[in-house]
């Protein structure tokens, strides 16, 4: 039981890092994206949204293809990437540049639900 919910909030931050159907390149720097490293928030290089339902992206964990550790759609998804522009800033001055993608995601799950956004290929197999 405690583990579903453990899951359940690494899905959470999940959707609430990559999901969002509203998403505009030009919204990157509102989206108050971040990681954490050393206890603190440090502005994060890229962070890639999934413009589609929740359910969509779920469905990836369920009828995707597996490509070694991965869940890969077998669908385009409509993306946009936010690349960070200031690479010396400290958070919360990060500036993000947008750009919109279609192309098939990679994801990993757990239980069927997806925990973590793979833009590398190359970590899915390590």
């Amino acid at each position: 039981h405690h583990m579903k919910q453990s899951l359940n909030r690494r899905y959470k931050k999940f959707r609430k890092q990559h999901i969002n159907k509203q998403m505009n390149t030009s919204d990157c720097d509102e989206r108050g994206i971040f990681k954490v490293e050393d206890n603190k928030k440090v502005c994060k290089p890229v962070n890639t949204f999934i413009l589609a339902d929740e359910s969509k992206v779920i469905s990836v964990c369920q009828n995707g293809t597996k490509q070694g550790k991965c869940m890969k759609s077998n669908d385009n998804f409509k993306l946009v990437t936010c690349r960070l522009t200031n690479n010396q800033a400290d958070y919360p001055e990060c500036l993000y540049q947008g750009a919109r993608y279609n192309r098939r995601v990679l994801l990993l799950c757990e239980n069927l639900l997806p925990f973590h956004y793979e833009a590398n290929f190359g970590n899915c197999l390590a």
